[in-house]
């Protein structure tokens, strides 16, 4: 949209975002319940259909990639649900959005300490 702000490298959360997003974060809501999670680990594809997930999203978490999930409307509070279930941290998270690998974002930090 024109009369949003445009920050380079970011993905604006707005009303277009939250409705493409619909079925990813209602899939991640959903893993609120120990049941869900585990009945997405036992078979990720049959999982991600049944909430609908269009090509871009379910190739965003078959890549366990957070930017790219939120891009194709993936809201951060509810992706972490999914991170946690990746074993995802915030370092590894940060590597992505720094292009880095884990250890060289963890380096970066060290450097800073």
């Amino acid at each position: 949209m024109a009369d949003q702000p445009q920050i380079p490298g970011t993905t604006l959360f707005d009303g277009r975002q939250a409705r493409k997003g619909y079925a990813l974060n209602s899939m991640c809501f959903s893993f609120n319940e120990l049941a869900n999670r585990q009945a997405f680990l036992a078979d990720e594809e049959a999982y991600m259909r049944s909430y609908g997930l269009n090509q871009e999203q379910a190739d965003a978490v078959r890549a366990r990639n957070v930017l790219q999930m939120i891009a194709a409307g993936g809201n951060a509070y509810y992706l972490a649900k999914l991170a946690g279930i990746f074993h995802l941290d915030m370092q590894d998270i940060g590597a992505q959005q720094t292009g880095m690998t884990k250890a060289e974002f963890q380096a970066l930090l060290r450097s800073h300490a």
